[in-house]
């Protein structure tokens, strides 16, 4: 019952996030976001499994399927939607918590070959705009909003709010 109550939840979370969406049923067919998430977390678990070479072979057909790329080894937490999500990479070490929103060409990346902990951790109730980038091992706090096509290096304490007006480097 556990899997079945997961999934509504996150048909619903969709609902709420996405005015266009119609219903649960449109949702499970047609968002290549819950798919991309849904298919990672079972590429997760082949990963966590040591069944390493299996959770790549699928985290790569899940991402030729929705153009969404999802290291099989990120930590995602509950309610994370990935909205119009072609061209997402969320690397290896990425950490993201619960209430979580992103959108279309969102990079969580590293910014070398550093070995460790080397990509994002993303608190709760974040949203990251279109075409951003959170590089390296960085932290953005709790409910922070992210403008689209900034590029953050640093960390962002909690509630940090990156306005349009302010597209920058930081």
């Amino acid at each position: 019952m556990f899997l079945f109550d997961r999934i509504i939840e996150d048909l619903d979370n969709a609902l709420a996030h996405d005015p266009a969406g119609r219903n649960r049923l449109e949702v499970a067919l047609a968002y290549p976001g819950v798919h991309a998430v849904w298919g990672h977390r079972v590429s997760h678990f082949l990963w966590n499994r040591h069944l390493k070479l299996v959770a790549r072979i699928h985290s790569n057909f899940i991402r030729s399927a929705t153009g969404i790329e999802i290291h099989p080894g990120a930590k995602i937490g509950r309610r994370f939607f990935i909205d119009h999500g072609m061209g997402v990479v969320i690397g290896a070490t990425t950490v993201i918590g619960d209430d979580v929103m992103i959108y279309h060409d969102v990079t969580l990346g590293a910014r070398g070959g550093d070995v460790g902990k080397r990509h994002p951790t993303i608190q709760n109730e974040v949203v990251i705009g279109a075409g951003a980038r959170v590089l390296g091992n960085v932290t953005v706090g709790e409910g922070t909003r992210i403008s689209a096509n900034a590029v953050i290096s640093k960390d962002l304490p909690a509630r940090s709010l990156l306005s349009s007006a302010e597209n920058f480097v930081i």
